[in-house]
């Protein structure tokens, strides 16, 4: 337990700081330009290096590893580490993030290698909109033929990301429910947050959850559900007439510090204690500078114990403008 008597049981592990997109939420393309330094490639774990890690934490009784980015998918060999951990830690919940542009042609070998579940980012059914916010010219349809995809090959129920930003695709929140509603997969609506500094994050931008349940509500009557389990962060809404469920990620408007029980394994090896960190503890020393397994176990433990962040709790206009490490470094 950490100071707040939260435990460790979800692991994200960035496995590459590279996109194919440039989602102006997340790597706005004026600062991840074609100046900008990617890590070089000694400096990024091999897979051999993540699954130790994933063992160790495992160790410290981690439940669900989800691979995140950058962009997973476009790791060379993804479905190799996939296969690994899967065969290293049998039982563990490994899903995987997506923006979905290789999911299609991936999907099965995913599933293949021991993936249990996949997410896909998809913020407007509206194919100017999405463009503009993934900046990359990639159309609504193909990553719906990804979610086809990877649905069929039984990596259910995909959930769906919409990040909620107001003027930007805040209309577009209804016909993203209407779409996916009765599909079987569930859309998760985020509100948009203050990651890294590159984003240009304001409060006024942020749609609360509270108003996409209202606007959903009056269109699809819905009613709330009790979490899956325990530190769950998106608060569940069903539609009244069967026809499945949504999510709502609330981080800015109902902070949910107090239940979280996530860290964050960076893709040069660090780790962070909150999505909104401005330091991180590196291990990718520790393991390359000949560190026992029971070195490594004791750091997380240490680490772990005097955990105390609450970020989204004490969030203010200054603190967004603090430099944190930003999400594509560090995943979702």
């Amino acid at each position: 337990m950490d100071t707040r008597n939260r435990d460790l049981r979800d692991l994200r592990i960035s496995v590459t700081d590279r996109c194919n997109f440039r989602c102006t939420y997340c790597m706005p393309r004026n600062v991840f330009n074609d100046k900008y330094q990617f890590l070089p490639h000694d400096e990024v774990l091999t897979f051999e290096e993540i699954v130790r890690l994933a063992k160790i934490f495992r160790g410290h009784g981690v439940e669900k590893i989800r691979l995140t980015g950058g962009e997973p998918l476009l790791r060379h060999g993804i479905e190799r580490l996939v296969e690994m951990l899967a065969r290293a830690l049998p039982g563990v919940d490994l899903t995987l993030t997506t923006n979905g542009s290789a999911l299609k042609a991936k999907a099965r070998a995913l599933k293949a290698a021991g993936l249990t579940r996949v997410t896909v980012s998809l913020d407007s059914m509206d194919d100017a909109t999405f463009k503009a916010m993934n900046d990359a010219d990639f159309p609504v349809a193909k990553v719906l033929e990804a979610i086809d995809m990877a649905a069929a090959e039984g990596l259910s129920p995909v959930k769906i990301n919409m990040v909620v930003k107001r003027g930007v695709n805040d209309r577009h929140v209804v016909d993203m429910a209407r779409y996916f509603k009765g599909s079987g997969n569930i859309v998760r609506f985020i509100e948009f947050m203050d990651v890294g500094a590159t984003n240009g994050w304001k409060m006024d931008d942020v749609i609360p959850g509270a108003e996409v349940v209202k606007r959903i509500h009056e269109v699809f009557p819905c009613e709330p559900v009790d979490p899956n389990y325990s530190g769950e962060v998106a608060r569940r809404w069903r539609y009244q007439d069967g026809a499945g469920e949504f999510g709502v990620i609330s981080s800015v408007t109902e902070a949910f510090c107090g239940a979280c029980t996530r860290v964050r394994l960076s893709t040069d090896g660090a780790i962070y204690t909150c999505l909104f960190a401005r330091k991180g503890y590196d291990l990718k020393s520790m393991m390359r500078t000949g560190k026992s397994d029971e070195e490594i176990h004791n750091a997380i433990a240490t680490i772990w114990l005097h955990r105390d962040d609450n970020y989204s709790e004490i969030r203010t206009a200054e603190t967004a403008k603090q430099q944190k490490v930003e999400m594509s470094f560090i995943g979702g």
